[in-house]
């Protein structure tokens, strides 16, 4: 039995297949739509969530499945002090697979080690988030062709951000990646992430102003600062609002220059932008229904 919990848990080979098998799938839906007859998915989700919880959701229902779960913890008993680990020790019980967002990190972790099913993280506090990580490489492989030879930079939340960390970690996997990290001195990226990548000779840089590398890049990705991981209010305002991706901005980027996001967005991303032909960040949360779709039958062992 295999679990989800971080990018790392697929070889650059497994996600290879993994990603064939959801083109596959987003070419011939009607080839997979009773795959998941009889299964169920419990959706554990221990604070808020739109898409991942939807495409998730969505994902199993396209392959036949039927779902079940809580989208807040306060209608779970975990409002009664319930752990995870009993939690996931009863959801084992009803459902053939489970995908667990929760606010602390490693809780993703505690869940696969007392789970008789397959577990997904779905996301833990400001540590990983991986099958957003497989959404975005799936987009990327489909925007560019290939998932080596680039020169991606993140903006915004690199601090808590877990999407970039995750990001981060699976595309160092890949020949040729150059990162380029743009933040406030606040919200620069963990030590941890740049000592990894110091670990294994991988090239970055450092930014404040997102107009003095646009131009360079083959991908941008884009983040909303996060409100829920600041300690107070005041610091968050100051920060809320240090990018904006506009018309005039893209205008310094390549023709060939795409932009993502997790999503969702608050005000990092001028709706101007949306209209532009680079802006990607909507076909990402449509990709992201068939990469979990893949993942899914995957784990399940149906493919």
């Amino acid at each position: 039995m295999r679990h989800l919990i971080t990018p790392l848990d697929f070889s650059v080979g497994e996600l290879d297949r993994l990603f064939d098998l959801a083109d596959d799938m987003r070419e011939h839906q009607e080839r997979y739509a009773h795959l998941c007859d009889g299964k169920k998915l419990a959706s554990l989700f221990y604070e808020p969530s739109t898409r991942t919880r939807l495409s998730i959701e969505t994902a199993m229902l396209n392959l036949g499945g039927r779902t079940m779960g809580f989208s807040d913890a306060g209608s779970s008993s975990a409002a009664k002090g319930e752990s995870v680990a009993d939690t996931i020790r009863t959801v084992s019980c009803f459902a053939d697979i489970a995908a667990i967002r929760h606010p602390k990190e490693g809780a993703a972790t505690v869940a696969a080690q007392f789970s008789r099913i397959p577990v997904i993280n779905a996301g833990d506090g400001g540590h990983q988030h991986p099958t957003q990580t497989l959404t975005d490489l799936l987009t990327i492989r489909n925007l560019k062709n290939r998932l080596s030879s680039l020169t991606i930079g993140l903006c915004g939340d690199l601090k808590f951000g877990r999407t970039v960390h995750s990001l981060v970690n699976a595309l160092a996997r890949y020949q040729d990646i150059r990162f380029v990290f743009i933040s406030p001195p606040e919200l620069r990226m963990p030590d941890y992430i740049t000592e990894f990548l110091d670990d294994r000779g991988i090239h970055y840089e450092e930014y404040i102003r997102l107009e003095e590398v646009i131009g360079k890049l083959d991908l941008l990705y884009m983040t909303r600062v996060q409100r829920e991981r600041f300690f107070n209010e005041e610091d968050y305002v100051r920060l809320r609002n240090f990018y904006i991706l506009d018309a005039e901005k893209m205008s310094l980027a390549k023709n060939d220059m795409f932009v993502l996001h997790p999503l969702p967005r608050v005000n990092e991303i001028s709706v101007e932008v949306d209209n532009d032909p680079r802006a990607a960040y909507f076909r990402q949360v449509q990709f992201g229904v068939y990469v979990r779709m893949a993942l899914i039958a995957t784990l399940l062992e149906l493919v």
